[in-house]
């Protein structure tokens, strides 16, 4: 579909001002974008497991979002939008709803990679008509920034504290949006809330109005955890997708396709050296850090390259 920014900004937003988010935030950006990519007359449910968004942008009585709020815990996010999904059709069916409606849930990486992974998987495979959209941020970053299974590898976090018998997180990043393509639904994709509007939008308002259940995996940066200027977050997303560390992708009906390739592919310590959390790979003695980073980053690409048709660069 055709991007037209002047009218999507012209769009009455959906997510009110006035929430609690840090300056240089990624997760209000996620939610405004997504929620903007919904069709003017259309409603929405929009659920939000527990995160740093949701004691943000709900402290009760009051809510940020102008549709319909429901907060669930960490670990239901999935479980308790297919259930109000499932209300809905039922409603309808005996003719006591006639809006339409979408169902829009949204979750952390610890919501969604970690504590809420079963009831999402769940969600998936039973086919409800719904949109789980990640807001990846790579760390518990409400609760104190912790690593999750999201957090890269040589990431500096509070539970994976760089010193002198550490030298960060151990472990990779889990590949959850291969995971959740696996699951065989009707649309799943990577993208970023800054740097490239039109693939953001393109990409919500396709799962948004494919029936069935599809889901978004947004990067969506933390000033804090990352330890970055505020003013920095659109360079540091762009960064992210010209190393490739966050390929912009979808998978829709099976079919793998490439919606970005950048002319030139950066080396990856253009992104880590923009943040705080990796300046420790920057020392003399950790230049293996960053040659193992750039080589799975490399390996990563190469095998996305093939999933979607393309021989490897």
């Amino acid at each position: 579909m055709a991007y037209n920014l002047k009218e999507e900004l012209n769009k009455k937003p959906r997510f009110a001002p006035g929430h609690r988010l840090c300056a240089g935030c990624g997760a209000g950006i996620v939610v405004q974008g997504v929620l903007r990519a919904l069709d003017e007359g259309d409603k929405a449910v929009v659920s939000n497991a527990t995160s740093c968004l949701e004691v943000s942008s709900f402290i009760y009585p009051n809510t940020a979002y102008e549709d319909s709020y429901i907060h669930s815990a960490f670990e239901n996010g999935g479980a308790m939008t297919s259930g109000v999904e499932t209300a809905y059709r039922a409603l309808k069916k005996r003719g006591k709803i006639t809006d339409n409606y979408k169902f829009i849930c949204f979750g952390g990486d610890g919501g969604t990679y970690d504590i809420g992974l079963q009831s999402l998987s769940g969600a998936m495979e039973r086919g409800h008509d719904m949109v789980y959209v990640c807001y990846d941020n790579e760390a518990y970053m409400n609760t104190g920034i912790q690593r999750s299974s999201s957090t890269p590898r040589f990431a500096d976090a509070t539970t994976t504290p760089v010193g002198t018998e550490s030298y960060g997180k151990v472990q990779n990043k889990k590949d959850l949006t291969k995971i959740i393509a696996a699951h065989n639904v009707p649309y799943v994709a990577q993208t970023t809330m800054v740097g490239n509007f039109s693939d953001f939008h393109n990409k919500a308002h396709k799962a948004i109005y494919t029936e069935g259940p599809c889901f978004l995996n947004v990067l969506s940066p933390c000033p804090r955890g990352w330890r970055y200027e505020s003013e920095d977050l659109a360079e540091i997303t762009k960064l992210a997708v010209d190393t490739c560390v966050w390929p912009l992708y979808e998978i829709e009906n099976g079919e793998w396709r490439l919606t970005y390739e950048p002319k030139t592919k950066l080396p990856v310590e253009k992104f880590l050296e923009k943040q705080g959390r990796f300046k420790h790979m920057f020392l003399p003695g950790n230049e293996w850090m960053i040659e193992d980073a750039q080589a799975y980053v490399d390996k990563k690409w190469e095998e996305l390259l093939v999933m979607c048709g393309k021989t490897g660069k």
